[in-house]
């Protein structure tokens, strides 16, 4: 059901809206938390390395449907905040068509350009194949990521966090099911874990897409909306472009970190790409409940609201703090048993690397939680510019510092340029997102 974020105590809004949203991103991230389990348990240490390899270009495919999903969800807030259900509708269409173009555009690169890019990370030579296969038959998937991701942005702005949930949990288990079957029945090593993935993901693309527009059908328009609209189509990009140019630049510092770490060789690699999964659960998590605070913002700012923005705020922060606790203390005491779940027997290097990767990134979650919940809300009230300052910042010192002190501290320099690149963001991020909401209250 459509929800309405302009009325109710900020904090019950929040958190009844953005802990099924906290939910789904779980399941989303089982998905390929499931790729690298299957990989390191039923095929081999090669194979985890392979998908977690592959894994970090796809990302760069992935920010394209995301910054979309941000853009569409953004607007489509603001217009359902206002009541204007013309021009909402509008907005969504005009999303879908030209989100279409792009992933084919999309397509057609990284079909080119796979291997080019795989070498260029310095990808080892024992699992470039692999890397390679399944990258392939990811890129073959795109338009089910473009057009759930756009989907599950609509459910967003119009206040449903709860479907786009079932429609993950559903599937992510199934996701988990088909790649043992596809591997261990069919013996279809890593191809087989990919074309699960595939599979699972084309049902739930399709199922959102069919209950998204079934949920608009019944939201009755002023007037009959246009089928596209280049104004509206600015003012998405507006958003989407600097959230995708956001997560893009965030993977392509991924990917060069990722060439670092591919130079100390295979274990290293094994054990990382375990460990970051673990990690990029947290920060997805985390990320959405920020994009969720964006809707928030969104349509509090379309309803003339502004005093309900301070207050999400600080109800944000209480959410993510309250959620950062757990994960902290399970990932710094637990990493090695975390770890392992990946790996059925695990060389010495590939849990070292894993264990300490964690226990240094770990105790800095309730700083980053802090940074997206305050983009949020920037991106929520347009402020682009400041969003972008911050995020750019932390990149380039994690990719500068992962360079820099790789040299004499190897590995280990690496894992420390996140925690330092995650600080100076968030002082900054949070100072732009205090400027703008004391700018509200003086208006």
């Amino acid at each position: 059901m459509t929800q309405d974020l302009t009325v109710g105590e900020p904090s019950r809004v929040l958190r009844n809206f953005c802990l099924p949203l906290f939910g789904s991103v779980i399941f989303q991230q089982l998905y390929n938390i499931a790729d690298s389990f299957v990989a390191g348990k039923f095929i081999s240490e090669n194979a985890l390395a392979a998908v977690g390899n592959g894994y970090e270009v796809t990302l760069i495919f992935l920010a394209f449907g995301v910054g979309s999903n941000i853009g569409c969800s953004v607007i489509v807030s603001r217009f359902f905040g206002a009541k204007d259900y013309s021009k909402m509708k509008t907005a969504v269409y005009t999303t879908f068509i030209s989100c279409a173009v792009l992933c084919a555009a999309l397509m057609a690169v990284g079909l080119i350009f796979c291997g080019q890019l795989l070498r260029l990370i310095n990808t080892p030579d024992e699992i470039i194949e692999d890397s390679k296969l399944y990258l392939n038959i990811y890129i073959f998937g795109l338009p089910f990521v473009f057009f759930y991701n756009i989907a599950t942005g609509i459910f967003s702005a119009l206040g449903d966090s709860k479907t786009p949930f079932v429609f993950l949990a559903l599937s992510s288990v199934a996701n988990i099911g088909a790649d043992i079957l596809f591997v261990t029945a069919f013996n279809m090593g890593v191809a087989g874990v990919a074309w699960a993935t595939f599979i699972c993901q084309g049902i739930s693309c399709l199922l959102a897409v069919f209950f998204v527009l079934k949920r608009l059908s019944a939201i009755k328009a002023q007037q009959k909306p246009a089928l596209f609209s280049w104004n509206i189509l600015g003012n998405i990009a507006r958003i989407a472009v600097p959230s995708i140019l956001q997560q893009s630049f965030i993977s392509v510092g991924n990917i060069i970190i990722q060439g670092v770490i591919n130079s100390f060789g295979t274990g290293v690699v094994a054990g990382y790409s375990a460990a970051v999964k673990l990690n990029n659960l947290v920060i997805t998590s985390f990320t959405t409940i920020g994009n969720g605070i964006s809707n928030y913002t969104s349509q509090n700012i379309g309803a003339v609201k502004f005093e309900r923005v301070h207050a999400g705020f600080k109800a944000g922060l209480k959410l993510v703090w309250v959620i950062c606790v757990p994960l902290a203390v399970l990932y710094f005491f637990f990493g090695g048993i975390l770890v392992r779940i990946f790996l059925d027997e695990p060389s010495s290097d590939a849990m070292s690397t894993g264990i300490l990767f964690l226990r240094i990134l770990s105790p800095f979650y309730f700083v980053v939680s802090a940074k997206l919940v305050s983009d949020g809300i920037l991106r929520g009230a347009g402020k682009m510019a400041s969003f972008m300052t911050a995020t750019f910042t932390d990149l380039i010192l994690r990719v500068v510092l992962a360079w820099a002190l790789s040299v004499p501290f190897g590995s280990l320099g690496v894992w420390l340029s996140w925690p330092v690149g995650w600080t100076t963001a968030m002082v900054m991020s949070v100072a732009f997102c205090s400027k703008y909401l004391k700018s509200r209250q003086e208006t």
